[in-house]
C-alpha cells in the first residue's frame, strides 16, 4: 500500500514558544521533507513536545509560521490542519470494537461505506484478524498499532508521533520500532517522531534533531550525529563519548581540511591524532581540545602485549578498574592520566583472562576513529543523570 500523498515539506520558520517568562523552543528555523522519518530527539522539557504540538496547532507559537507545503497552517484549528497525532496514551473508545476504533474518523466525516478502507488499514498494520476484538483485549503493541491505524486512516500529510513507544516494555518497544518504520515505508508519508530514546530515534528516523534547551544542537543522518558530533552534548547524549582534554601539537588545517590533514594532540604524556576534517571547531597550536572516541572502537590489550599494537594506532596505558559482561560484550572501566574512568565495550570473540579488574593495560585505536570538539564546552553536557532518567 503506498499512499505518496501530495502536500510538500513541513516548513517551521521562526517558531518560538514563550510561557511568562520561561522560553520553551528558542526562535527555530527547521525543514522536515515530505515522505520523511524525522525524530525530534532530546531530554524531558528540552522543547520537543512543544515543537510537536506547534505542528499540530495544540501549541500556539509565540512567533514565527507553520508551513505544509506552501500552505500557511499557523492560523488553522488542530481539525482543519492536514495532520494526526498518535499519543502514549493511544486514547482508544475502550467500549468499540477495534474495527469501529479505526473506522471512528470516517464516520465522523459522514464517510458511509468504511469497510475496505478499515480492513486494508487493519491489514497494513497486522491486525486483521482482531477486528471485533476491545482495546483491553490487546496487548500494549497492538493497542500501539491500532492508534497508527486510526490516525492513517484519515490520510494525513503529517503524522504526529508523541513518545509513542513510551508505555511499552524494552522488547515490545524494538518490535514496534521496526514495526513503525516498515509501516512509514509502506504508506510514504511524513512522520514526525517525538522521543527521548536515542536508541528508537537512531532505529527509526531518516535524519534525527537533536534538541537541548528549546535549540536544536545538531541535525542530520542518524550515523552522521554519531560518528561526528557537533557538540559535547550530542556526544554523551547519543551513545557514550570518552572526551579527553588534550593540548594541540600540531593544528591541522581545521575543519575545513581534506582528509589527509591531520591534528596533532598531547594528554597527560600520551600522543593522539585525528583526521582535522572530524573536528567541529578550528584548533591552534598550544590551544585546548575535546579529543572523543566511542568506547566500541577502542581495543584492548595486556600491558605486556604492548609490542602487538599496529604502528600509527593512538594508544593510551591505563589499569581495569571495573568490568562487566553483558554477553555480546565485555564492558571495561579504564583508570587512565588522559581520562579517570574510560569506557571501553569489547566483543566476546577471544576473550583474554588476564583483563581482570587491576591489570594494567593499553587502550588503542584507529585515529581515524577519533573525533574533536571545542574544549570551552561543558565536558559532561549530555550525561543523563539517574534522577532524570527515571
Amino acid at each position: 500500500m503506498t499512499d505518496k500523498t501530495a502536500g510538500g515539506d513541513v516548513r517551521l520558520s521562526g517558531i518560538s514558544k514563550h510561557y511568562g517568562t520561561f522560553t520553551a523552543v528558542h526562535p527555530l528555523d527547521l525543514t522536515i521533507p515530505q515522505g520523511s522519518f524525522f525524530a525530534l530527539l532530546g531530554a524531558s522539557g528540552c522543547g520537543k513536545t512543544t515543537t510537536l504540538r506547534m505542528i499540530a496547532g495544540l501549541e500556539e507559537p509565540s512567533t514565527g509560521t507553520v508551513h505544509l507545503g506552501d500552505r500557511d497552517v499557523t492560523d488553522l484549528q488542530p481539525y482543519k490542519r492536514p495532520v494526526n497525532t498518535v499519543f502514549q496514551s493511544y486514547a482508544l473508545f475502550p467500549h468499540l470494537s477495534i474495527f469501529e476504533n479505526v473506522a471512528f474518523g470516517l464516520r465522523r466525516r459522514g464517510v458511509k461505506s468504511v469497510k475496505k478502507q478499515v480492513d486494508d488499514m487493519l491489514e497494513l498494520v497486522q491486525l486483521g484478524q482482531f477486528a471485533q476484538r476491545k482495546p483491553h483485549q490487546l496487548s500494549g503493541g497492538q493497542q500501539q498499532r491500532v492508534a497508527v491505524a486510526r490516525a492513517l486512516i484519515n490520510h494525513p500529510q503529517v503524522l504526529l508521533l508523541d513518545e509513542p513507544l513510551g508505555a511499552l516494555d524494552l522488547k515490545l518497544r524494538r518490535q514496534m520500532q521496526l514495526e513503525l518504520k516498515r509501516i512509514q515505508t509502506e504508506v510514504g508519508i511524513t512522520f514526525v517522531h517525538v522521543t527521548h530514546d536515542q536508541e528508537e530515534a537512531m532505529t527509526m528516523a531518516d535524519t534525527v534533531a537533536v534538541m537541548n534547551g528549546g535549540r536544536v544542537e545538531q541535525l542530520g543522518a542518524p550515523a552522521e550525529l554519531y560518528e561526528n558530533p557537533g557538540t559535547t552534548f550530542v556526544a554523551n547524549f547519543l551513545g557514550t563519548s570518552n572526551l579527553i582534554e588534550a593540548t594541540v601539537e600540531t593544528a591541522g588545517t581545521g575543519a575545513a581540511a581534506g582528509s589527509g590533514s591531520e591534528i596533532v594532540v598531547s594528554a597527560a604524556g600520551s600522543t593522539l591524532r585525528l583526521p582535522a576534517a572530524r573536528c567541529s571547531t578550528t584548533p591552534r597550536t598550544g590551544g585546548k581540545l575535546l579529543v572523543g572516541v566511542r568506547p566500541e572502537k577502542i581495543s584492548l590489550v595486556h600491558a605486556d602485549e604492548e609490542d602487538t599494537i599496529a604502528a600509527g594506532r593512538n594508544k593510551v596505558p591505563g589499569r581495569i578498574a571495573a568490568s562487566s559482561f553483558i554477553g555480546v560484550s565485555t564492558q571495561y572501566v579504564i583508570d587512565s592520566q588522559v581520562c579517570p574512568e574510560l569506557e571501553v565495550y569489547v566483543q566476546n570473540i577471544d576473550r583474554d583472562a588476564r583483563l581482570a579488574p587491576g591489570a594494567e593495560v593499553i587502550l588503542h585505536w584507529s585515529p581515524e576513529h577519533t573525533f574533536g570538539l571545542d574544549a570551552d564546552q561543558d565536558i559532561d553536557a549530555g550525561i543523563e543523570t539517574v534522577e532524570e532518567s527515571v
